[in-house]
């Protein structure tokens, strides 16, 4: 299997250069405590997802440096497919807007709504994400 940074016989070098799925400032969550620990700290409704937000404490062994996120759907969603083009969609969010607008030091999960991710209009999910963490670091 060619790695997908590798261009390909007959791909153009552009394609090869595409920015990566989450930022490199950004970690994923993939342990269960780490998702845990966010859905007891605090939340933020949007029409499109909900945010949960935790500041880490310092003697977590993370680079205080680094910002955190996770993305989750439940069944409610819908099924397989309608799940996954949800975190998709919140995927790219994340990769455009928490850089700018999350704080160092921090934990998001981005938890999709059903019949709300996926059809909302992408600026509008943006907003809604920019929004969320001026409320949730106001607090």
């Amino acid at each position: 299997m060619t790695p997908p940074e590798t261009p390909v016989a007959g791909q153009s070098a552009k394609a090869a250069e595409r920015a990566p799925a989450v930022s490199s400032c950004l970690e994923v969550l993939r342990k269960r405590p780490d998702f845990l620990r966010a859905a007891r700290a605090e939340r933020q409704g949007m029409p499109g997802f909900l945010l949960q937000a935790r500041r880490r404490n310092p003697d977590e062994p993370v680079p205080p440096q680094t910002i955190r996120i996770g993305f989750t759907c439940s069944k409610k969603v819908g099924n397989a497919v309608a799940r996954n083009r949800a975190k998709r969609r919140l995927r790219e969010v994340a990769r455009l807007v928490i850089p700018q607008n999350g704080q160092p030091g921090w934990d998001y999960v981005l938890i999709g709504r059903a019949g709300a991710t996926a059809d909302r209009p992408f600026d509008k999910l943006q907003n809604d994400l920019a929004q969320a963490l001026q409320k949730v670091h106001r607090a």
